[in-house]
């Protein structure tokens, strides 16, 4: 065997015993996900079907998942056996914070193991007491220059359409636009912030978000892209929806046909978790993605469900075959009653620094912070260089090796 081979050989060797950890992580990982979705989740999707006196056809149909979201304990006890501890917390934090989730997303959980990813994902705990935080981190309040408006930058801006979802997040950032029941903007608003637009010849993005956007009926939906399409100086239009994750059902043959008109137009969901990532819901991507249109991932970072450099990994790489794009991994906001998620930034970039090298640059999304008080998104990196001048640079490799650039 030449020299070359042999280095080459051993080379290999060593990305191998690399990357060892991961493969049985992997493997243990994918055959206890498929145990729960081939027994477990199957057998909630029946026992929630003939609780509910349904048909397959109906758990299709997103209009019957959101008349029989589960928003009351009575009601979720049905199916997870509740302490009266559990129980007596459950009707506390609704008091506070509003929940609900849908049957198929239900059909999802640990009904045994409340610390489950998916379970706390969905179902309020009463680590939710804690006082700690705002309900409006982002100063939301003070960046609306119209109705409906979130402006934080130069030239791209977000319209908020309604403040209902499909399920109410436990990290979400917006919880304090949940309200009591579910809030569609007025038609006189959703004018009022098209208008602001037409006269905002600086704008040149605009991302549709709420709450949950797909919660609107399509043609409502319709009305406000064409209007925001007719506008000359607007390139792209953006939506950003949840809801094939937690309501796959929703994205129809119809929806896409008629998103597909208004091209170029792009979405962004949040898939927080490889459990997330079932067959209906990598189903619903690839229509998104079918449709012509470009999806990419926004992780939140959230502690006890993916601040793990593994989880990361399974999930983006699990992203790319359902052709969405790994696009941003969000540091945990402070808002109120969510500091149970909160992760350091150490932890993150720990975990980023991991993934360079591990993974496909594919696979490997900007982290991002987003400055407090509605001031931006502040990119998190790693630290690769060591020192530079205009002589020279010296670097860390992704493992840690160092090298030197002469200029």
């Amino acid at each position: 065997m030449d020299e070359k081979r042999k280095i080459s050989l051993e080379r290999a060797d060593e990305l191998h015993e690399e990357i060892e950890d991961f493969l049985e992580f992997k493997e243990e990982f994918l055959r206890e996900t498929a145990e729960i979705r081939d027994v477990l989740s199957k057998k909630h999707k029946e026992e929630l079907i003939n609780y509910f006196d349904a048909t397959e056809e109906d758990w299709n149909d997103w209009h019957w998942q959101l008349r029989h979201r589960i928003s009351s304990v009575s009601l979720l006890s049905k199916f997870i056996k509740l302490t009266d501890k559990q129980y007596k917390m459950f009707e506390e934090i609704s008091k506070k914070f509003r929940w609900a989730t849908t049957p198929y997303y239900l059909s999802l959980m640990d009904y045994e193991d409340m610390n489950y990813p998916i379970n706390l994902m969905a179902l309020p705990t009463e680590a939710e007491n804690d006082k700690s935080g705002e309900l409006d981190p982002m100063s939301e309040e003070y960046t609306n220059p119209a109705p409906c408006i979130t402006r934080r930058y130069p030239n791209r801006l977000i319209i908020n359409v309604t403040s209902s979802c499909a399920m109410f997040c436990r990290h979400c950032q917006r919880r304090r636009r949940i309200g009591e029941c579910d809030r569609i903007e007025s038609e006189e608003n959703i004018n009022a912030a098209v208008e602001y637009i037409k006269n905002t010849k600086e704008i040149r993005d605009v991302l549709i978000t709420g709450g949950d956007p797909l919660m609107l009926p399509d043609e409502m939906l319709e009305s406000i892209i064409k209007q925001v399409r007719a506008i000359p100086h607007v390139e792209i239009i953006r939506i950003g929806s949840r809801l094939p994750v937690t309501m796959p059902q929703r994205i129809t043959d119809d929806l896409c046909n008629m998103l597909k008109k208004y091209h170029p137009l792009f979405m962004n969901v949040q898939f927080n978790h490889p459990g997330e990532l079932t067959e209906d819901a990598v189903a619903a991507c690839e229509k998104i993605v079918n449709a012509g249109i470009p999806m990419g991932n926004q992780m939140v970072f959230l502690k006890g469900i993916n601040n793990d450099k593994y989880i990361v990994q399974l999930l983006n790489e699990g992203l790319l075959k359902a052709r969405v794009r790994p696009y941003y991994i969000f540091h945990p906001k402070q808002v109120l009653g969510t500091k149970h998620f909160e992760i350091t930034v150490e932890e993150g970039l720990k975990i980023m620094k991991y993934l360079r090298g591990h993974t496909s640059g594919l696979a490997i999304p900007q982290y991002i912070l987003n400055a407090p008080h509605g001031l931006g998104k502040i990119p998190l990196l790693p630290q690769y260089i060591q020192e530079s001048d205009e002589e020279h640079v010296k670097l860390f490799t992704w493992e840690g090796k160092e090298v030197e650039i002469v200029y």
